[in-house]
């Protein structure tokens, strides 16, 4: 039986989630502690694929350590295997015509009661599960997994009211001009990345809200967080099959997926490497597919911090602290390429940078003053303590820290590394942990006239602004997010301009870090990804196909113009 629509439905008033501040005695941090320890007691937990609403073990398991505390586990998970991706694949296919045919109404109740269980009940035990599988301190875990998480459920619903309403302007006298917004025809493959459980709940949330099927594909260092999405999911109300929980090895699933000839679109966030790969398999297996696939992703970035001399400096200092070492380093935005110039940096802002820095504490979750905690994994510790030696073989010099610990979690303490060369491996690369290298600009020492590879920093005149801005465009092929700190405006807007293409998010006056959804649409471009705008309208336009549609009212009674008639 048909469903009426009786009525032009308007969601409720949309706002972003108000995050909590876990304050010393507070109740949010004695709830959160409740359930950090009995998670704690509780675990390992295990995990299943979830297909068409059934649990499958596969019994082929794989781990997720937790990151301060490597040999315990938080959950194993039943890897999908070749039998269950295709169960999935044909199990979302199935469910497709249903979910997309479900009345636009209903499925806004469904995404948004899965709001309101992610910042209800289910908050503390989605932010306890972040902590320890993905290693954030409470206030990093708080603004993902439940204010980030909610918001982009919440705002996706508005968005794509808004979608549904951007109809013709124009209608001929006896017609009706009229636009639809399809689903994509076939499945979206979404690959989600492991340091935002918000992400990965979005990847799957984006193209399913406006009608599609998706089968998910976790990061095995966010399964047990992801898991616990997708139950919020199934509580809500999404339909078996719309939604696939396939947790896995992720070359043989994702290859499975795009090999299939209904693959319809990649909503993908990770590695720039792994991206450009997927998007080559997609090219070759173009004569497979029904259509031409929509291809979104976000990757990495190289982001930077120029500091004006006219910056106000502590403001400058406090903001690289947190936009360089917040989660490890760990956010495609965080900052990792820093220029001062040299009036800033000699009188003052070195001095006050390395303080602050110095009082970072890190370490496991039991310690609530610990501002950093571990990175994520064995790989990605080596990486990053690999990066440094090769930093300090290259005659870079380390301000602070440069060590790690991996004996119990994989901790490393926040580094600075001033290089001689601007275009050293760690101001090109990016390293995705808590390492940040400082190119600074500097005037003339006493009469000799310096050259650009003098001593042990990358040296250029104090009128060389615009050169500096013009070396922060060149240096890497990322452009995700940038930040500008100054006081005149005239520098301000040298420097937007110039740097105009070196970063999809750029700040004034803030980190580099930290896009609220609904405020700062997030994406970058160049090798940064495809600037779809995660957090916006723009993203939903990518997973549907429109329709035109005209109806006349009034038919013709002969084919001849009037031009022919005499």
């Amino acid at each position: 039986m048909a469903t009426p629509q009786l009525a032009s439905f308007k969601v409720p008033a949309i706002d972003n989630e108000p995050m909590k501040a876990y304050a010393k005695g507070s109740p949010e941090r004695q709830a959160l502690i409740a359930t950090i320890t009995q998670m704690e007691q509780e675990l390992p937990f295990e995990v299943p694929c979830i297909v068409n609403g059934e649990q499958i073990k596969t019994g082929k398991i794989a781990k997720q350590p937790m990151p301060h505390d490597h040999a315990k586990h938080l959950c194993t998970y039943h890897e999908a295997d070749e039998a269950t991706v295709a169960k999935a694949i044909d199990g979302a296919l199935a469910a497709k015509a249903q979910w997309e045919s479900m009345p636009w109404n209903d499925r806004a109740a469904i995404f948004l009661k899965a709001a309101d269980l992610v910042s209800g009940k289910y908050r503390y035990k989605l932010i306890a599960a972040t902590i320890l599988g993905q290693g954030k301190n409470p206030w990093q875990a708080e603004i993902d997994a439940a204010a980030e998480l909610a918001d982009f459920l919440r705002f996706g619903v508005k968005f794509v009211e808004e979608l549904y309403s951007q109809q013709p302007g124009k209608n001929s006298a006896g017609a009706w001009n009229r636009v639809e917004y399809r689903a994509l025809e076939g499945f979206v493959l979404a690959v989600s990345p492991f340091n935002f459980t918000a992400i990965g709940g979005n990847l799957p949330g984006v193209p399913a809200l406006v009608g599609n099927v998706v089968v998910w594909k976790p990061s095995p260092a966010a399964t047990y967080s992801n898991y616990l999405v997708h139950q919020i999911f199934t509580e809500a109300g999404v339909p078996p099959g719309v939604i696939q929980f396939v947790p896995g090895p992720p070359p043989e699933v994702v290859a499975q997926a795009i090999n299939h000839p209904s693959f319809a679109a990649l909503h993908f966030t990770g590695s720039t490497f792994i991206f450009k790969k997927l998007w080559k398999d997609i090219a070759m297996n173009l004569d497979k597919y029904k259509g031409y696939p929509r291809i979104v992703g976000e990757t990495g970035g190289k982001n930077f911090h120029i500091i004006h001399k006219s910056a106000e400096m502590r403001n400058a200092v406090i903001q690289s602290v947190r936009g360089a070492f917040e989660y490890q380093g760990q956010k495609c935005s965080a900052l990792s390429r820093l220029y001062v110039s040299s009036s800033m940096w000699g009188s003052g802002f070195k001095d006050q940078f390395l303080a602050e820095i110095a009082k970072i504490k890190v370490g496991g979750p039991e310690d609530w003053t610990n501002f950093m905690g571990p990175v994520i994994g064995r790989p990605a510790f080596d990486k990053i303590i690999g990066y440094i030696k090769k930093a300090k073989d290259a005659g870079g010099e380390i301000l602070i820290g440069g060590i790690g610990d991996d004996s119990k979690g994989y901790f490393i303490q926040p580094t600075v590394i001033l290089s001689k060369d601007p275009k050293s491996i760690t101001m090109v690369e990016e390293i995705f942990g808590p390492v940040v290298t400082v190119c600074f600009r500097i005037q003339k020492l006493s009469d000799r006239k310096l050259t650009p590879f003098d001593g042990q920093v990358y040296v250029f005149e104090d009128q060389d602004f615009e050169k500096t801005l013009d070396l922060i465009d060149n240096t890497t092929d990322y452009a995700l997010t940038g930040a500008i700190f100054a006081a005149e405006r005239q520098a301000l807007l040298t420097a937007t301009n110039r740097l105009r293409n070196s970063a999809g998010n750029v700040y004034y006056n803030e980190k580099c870090t930290g896009a609220v959804v609904g405020q700062q649409p997030f994406g970058g471009a160049r090798a940064s990804g495809t600037n779809d705008k995660a957090g916006s309208i723009s993203i939903f336009y990518r997973f549907v196909s429109a329709r035109s549609i005209k109806e006349n009212f009034v038919g013709l009674e002969d084919f001849h113009y009037p031009s022919n008639l005499v």
